[in-house]
């Protein structure tokens, strides 16, 4: 590692070298760009330092003409300290995650539409928040004016690889703190060569000399199952450090205190209810946002949520006015002041340091917000919300059973995880069989007319079909749940849901289209036509060609080619003046 820290780094923006390892290289657009290959995985890295006059200050952007705006630098440089009330001697990892100021900016990455359409709903990179990884350190210095050196280095990136980027923050971060830029450059220039994360595909990503393994997620993965196959293991050496997940989290441990309210916490999660989560340090507060974010999976959770949030945050004002209903954001913090500033939230969850011991943690209770105190908040779920559907004791007992026979935690969060999948997936599956059947049916789309309307998502003709084909039929579950359904209509949960799906089908529509246009006989169409109406045709299946490939619509490229051919017939039988100024069009 001291070579590699004390080689002199690449000349920046150099490009035209093989790939590492497994997986595509970038195109030629893709590789002339300089930082491209950094860019697909990371925006920058920063180093956030304590300056006595200044308070927290950005010591260092890296690339460095990678350009944040001063409200986003101000954000990160006090969401990359512990407040005062969590700061503990030692090394801290914990992740924030922030809103995108000054508009919408061009990365050096090429095409983040292509792994988005790849990508998990859940896992797609952000067009407007940054996420950020910190790796904090705070140690006694007595060559420090304060007495301690407190650093924090920071991985900024709009992929939601938790698992991933806090790993290489623990190769990197210890590294760096001891020799400081030169380390960093050389560990930007190694990301530099990284393969792109395509979905779907197991990587190789050298770093320090360690090579670690991670399969990325694709949309076409069955849910619930995530084991990395081992993968060209032979030939590496020495051994990869192989990541079974890029961004799952140790469920059980994150939840432990709260295993026998996870039943609530779902529903609060599935309605976008307000959450603030009370934690003694910025790990707790950003892992259990975090986790309660991804309990709804494969379902996308599209509300905001801030892992952790401080007072000096732009939005704190946003947040804490008592003018307007407290946003649909799950938002977690340790300041204690949060809970004077957030007591009309409806509901605050306080957890205390975790510990993991031979038997059930100690769960907390559920109280009402009236016994809410300032200063000394016991631990609790502060609420008055009572759930519709009854809580699940059979989880519980098989969670107890683990604990008891020693069950290794990655076992326990793996059936919480199935728990969670499955009681989602029973919620989804009649929403999915429902808009299936507002899709016109094949046989009415027609090549020479516009393809019929969906037809519009009715409530109550939703509620109907819950008799015979709701979750009774994959969920052992009782309770209310046209209730649960009923109150999920008004969550923007439901409406990012209808909104993705409402797309799907409507790009599916146009596929057919094309397909119908494709088996039609367009010259026995032509004979009996005017010119206008050719013309019109000319231009409306000009469109069609240009959205299908702008919107990748999921049309094979033989259809687009034929698609393409008779355009080129239909402009054929035009007279002359007529195909010039077509094919100059």
């Amino acid at each position: 590692m001291d070579a590699l820290c004390s080689a002199d780094p690449r000349p920046r923006g150099r490009r035209g070298e093989p790939p590492v390892c497994g997986g595509p290289a970038p195109g030629p657009a893709a590789s002339l760009l300089p930082w491209a290959r950094f860019s697909a995985w990371l925006e920058c890295v920063c180093v956030v330092t304590f300056d006595l006059e200044l308070g927290q200050a950005m010591e260092l952007v890296y690339p460095y003409d990678f350009r944040l705006t001063e409200k986003e630098k101000t954000n990160i440089c006090y969401l990359s300290f512990p407040d005062s009330y969590s700061g503990g001697l030692g090394d801290t990892q914990f992740s924030f995650r922030l809103r995108q100021s000054g508009g919408q900016r061009n990365t050096h990455f090429g095409d983040d539409g292509e792994y988005n359409r790849e990508a998990p709903l859940t896992l797609q990179r952000e067009s407007a928040h940054y996420f950020g990884y910190v790796y904090f350190r705070q140690v006694k210095d007595s060559s420090m004016k304060r007495g301690y050196f407190q650093k924090s280095l920071v991985l900024v990136s709009r992929l939601p690889y938790v698992n991933l980027f806090q790993s290489l923050l623990q190769l990197i971060a210890p590294e760096y703190f001891d020799k400081l830029e030169p380390c960093l450059e050389a560990v930007c220039n190694e990301i530099d060569q990284w393969p792109p994360p395509v979905p779907g595909q197991t990587l190789n990503l050298p770093v320090m000399g360690i090579v670690i393994q991670v399969r990325i997620p694709s949309r076409v993965d069955k849910p619930g199952s995530s084991p990395l196959k081992q993968f060209n293991q032979e030939n590496l050496l020495p051994a990869p450090l192989v990541l079974p997940s890029v961004h799952e989290l140790d469920l059980f441990r994150c939840f432990q205190p709260v295993l026998i309210h996870i039943q609530m916490l779902w529903e609060l999660m599935l309605l976008g209810e307000p959450i603030v989560v009370m934690a003694p340090s910025p790990t707790i507060s950003s892992e259990m946002v975090l986790a309660l974010t991804s309990c709804l999976t494969p379902l996308k959770y599209c509300c905001d949520y801030r892992p952790y949030f401080t007072i000096h945050d732009s939005e704190f004002k946003e947040y804490t006015t008592r003018t307007q209903a407290p946003p649909n954001i799950v938002v977690g913090v340790t300041n204690p002041f949060f809970i004077k500033t957030l007591q009309h939230w409806p509901h605050l969850l306080r957890i205390g340091e975790l510990k993991m011991s031979g038997d059930l943690p100690k769960q907390v209770k559920v109280k009402k917000l009236t016994k809410l105190k300032t200063l000394d908040t016991k631990p609790g779920i502060y609420t008055s919300y009572k759930t519709f559907l009854h809580k699940d004791k059979t989880l519980i007992k098989r969670l107890l059973k683990g604990i008891q026979r020693k069950r290794p935690s990655e076992v326990q969060s793996a059936l919480l995880r199935r728990h969670l999948l499955e009681l989602t997936q029973s919620f989804i599956i009649p929403l999915e069989h429902y808009i299936a059947s507002l899709m016109p049916l094949q046989r009415a789309i027609t090549p020479w007319k516009n393809p019929p309307q969906i037809r519009p998502f009715r409530q109550e003709d939703f509620m109907k079909t819950l008799e015979h084909a709701g979750p009774q039929l994959t969920c052992v579950l009782k309770g209310d749940w046209l209730g649960l359904y009923r109150r999920f209509f008004k969550s923007p949960n439901f409406d990012g849901w209808y909104r993705q799906r409402h797309k799907e089908m409507t790009q599916k529509l146009e596929a057919l289209h094309l397909e119908a246009i494709c088996e039609a006989n367009i010259v026995a169409w032509m004979k009996d036509k005017s010119e206008v109406e050719i013309v019109d045709l000319v231009l409306k299946l000009r469109e069609k060609l240009i959205r299908a490939r702008c919107h990748h619509l999921p049309v094979k490229e033989e259809t687009l080619q034929r698609v393409g051919l008779y355009i080129e017939t239909v402009i054929g039988s035009l007279p002359e003046d007529l195909q010039t100024v077509l094919h100059h069009h």
